[in-house]
C-alpha cells in the first residue's frame, strides 16, 4: 500500500480504538507508519482524514448488513414483515461488530454542526446507505414504487440510527429484529378490518 491507504488504515484503527474526537495527528502517524507531512499532502488535514475514513467504513458496513439481510430473505417477493425481519435483524447483529466505529460515528455526528466539510461528507454518506437500501426494498418487494423504496430507506436508516443508540448505551433493553416486527405489526393491525391488505403497504396495484 501507498502513504494514502496506509492513513486510511490508520485512521480507522485510531476511529475503533480511540474514537473521532480524542484521535490526534500523531496517533494517526503511529498508527499508519507514516509521518505528520504525508497527512497534509494526501488529505490535507487530520479532520479530512478522519472524515474520509469513517465515510469509506460506513459505507462498507451499510452494504454488509445489505448482503446479511438479503441472504436472510427467502425469496424476492416475499412477505413485507420478512424482509423486515431480516434486515433489521442484520442491522441489531452488526451492532457488536462496528461497536467502535459506531461510538466514532456518534461523535461525528456531535462536531458536524460546526464543520461544515464533516457535515457535507455524513450527509453524502447517508445519501449513498439510503440508495443502497433503497436498493435492498425494490430487490426484495417486487412491485414496489421507487419512490416509497426511497422514504422506506430513510425509515430503515432512522431506526437503525436509534436503535444503536440505544444498544450503546443499554444492549439488553433494546428490543430485538422479531420483537420490533411483532409490535410493529401489532400496531398496524390494531383496529383494521382483516381484509385491509396491510400486508401490502408501499406496492403499486
Amino acid at each position: 500500500m501507498g502513504h494514502r491507504e496506509d492513513l486510511l488504515a490508520g485512521a480507522r484503527r485510531c476511529l475503533e480504538e480511540r474514537g473521532y474526537a480524542r484521535t490526534t495527528a500523531r496517533d494517526l502517524v503511529a498508527a499508519s507508519g507514516t509521518n505528520l507531512a504525508s497527512i497534509g499532502y494526501h488529505f490535507g488535514s487530520k479532520e479530512a482524514l478522519l472524515n474520509e475514513a469513517i465515510a469509506a467504513a460506513f459505507g462498507e458496513w451499510a452494504e454488509r448488513v445489505r448482503a446479511r439481510a438479503l441472504a436472510a430473505v427467502p425469496e424476492p417477493g416475499a412477505d413485507p414483515l420478512a424482509m423486515l425481519v431480516a434486515s433489521w435483524g442484520a442491522i441489531r447483529g452488526s451492532f457488536a461488530e462496528y461497536r467502535g466505529l459506531s461510538v466514532a460515528f456518534v461523535e461525528a455526528l456531535a462536531q458536524a454542526e460546526r464543520q461544515p466539510e464533516l457535515r457535507a461528507q455524513l450527509a453524502a454518506t447517508y445519501d449513498r446507505s439510503r440508495a443502497q437500501v433503497a436498493e435492498m426494498v425494490t430487490e426484495v418487494l417486487v412491485g414496489v414504487h421507487p419512490r416509497h423504496a426511497a422514504t422506506l430507506a430513510s425509515f430503515e436508516i432512522a431506526l437503525c440510527d436509534g436503535l444503536l443508540v440505544q444498544w450503546l448505551l443499554d444492549p439488553d433493553a433494546t428490543p430485538s429484529a422479531a420483537e420490533l416486527v411483532d409490535a410493529l405489526s401489532a400496531t398496524l393491525s390494531a383496529g383494521r378490518p382483516p381484509d385491509s391488505g396491510h400486508g401490502q403497504v408501499g406496492v403499486v396495484r
